[in-house]
């Protein structure tokens, strides 16, 4: 798949086939986190995967899913949740340019994964203390984000915005659809 394929087909998964991802491609997910751009090159995130299946239960009931389109976006446990998730970590001190770090790192996950026929949905909505707990997380770090990921069970789609309303929904068939605004909309040129 070519990258721009990759990119502008690529949507967040909130439904998951029940089969676990293999090691070798969360690893590959990993592998092209680390080559993404980091302030000074100081590479402070820390990556966990979480793939025990009663520690993903417990970390997945400490997520919120798509506010708009709930609760029937909202997976459930055992039947089209997650199986996996990775949180990206990092120092307390990291710095000013670490939330630009992570975005640029889940970023190239999702987009590797997306390559791989894998889906993934990217969280700040959920309880950083607990999972912090749960995941016995050493002293003096903290959990940033959390990337769900899996195998998709849904298809959502893209679309233009119109009028420049970008709220996303679900259809008749229940399909998601995620309106984005036109480059032009979102450009300005000097």
């Amino acid at each position: 798949m070519d990258f721009q394929t990759v990119a502008s087909t690529r949507r967040t998964i909130r439904r998951f086939e029940q089969r676990e991802v293999p090691e070798t491609e969360l690893r590959h997910l990993i592998d092209m986190a680390r080559y993404s751009s980091c302030a000074s090159n100081k590479q402070p995130l820390r990556y966990l995967v979480i793939r025990e299946k009663e520690l993903v239960r417990q970390i997945f009931e400490t997520t919120r899913w798509a506010g708009l389109v709930a609760p029937r976006r909202t997976p459930q446990w055992g039947v089209d949740a997650p199986l996996c998730f990775i949180a990206v970590t990092a120092p307390e001190n990291a710095g000013t340019f670490i939330h630009a770090d992570a975005g640029a790192a889940i970023q190239s996950m999702e987009l590797a994964a997306w390559e791989r026929k894998l889906g993934c949905c990217w969280f700040a909505s959920f309880d950083p203390e607990k999972v912090q707990e749960l995941t016995l997380l050493p002293a003096g770090y903290k959990v940033l984000y959390l990337v769900a990921v899996g195998f998709p069970a849904e298809e959502p789609v893209t679309e233009n915005a119109e009028n420049g309303d970008v709220a996303y929904y679900l259809d008749e068939n229940d399909v998601l659809h995620v309106p984005k605004l036109s480059a032009d909309e979102i450009t300005r040129w000097l």
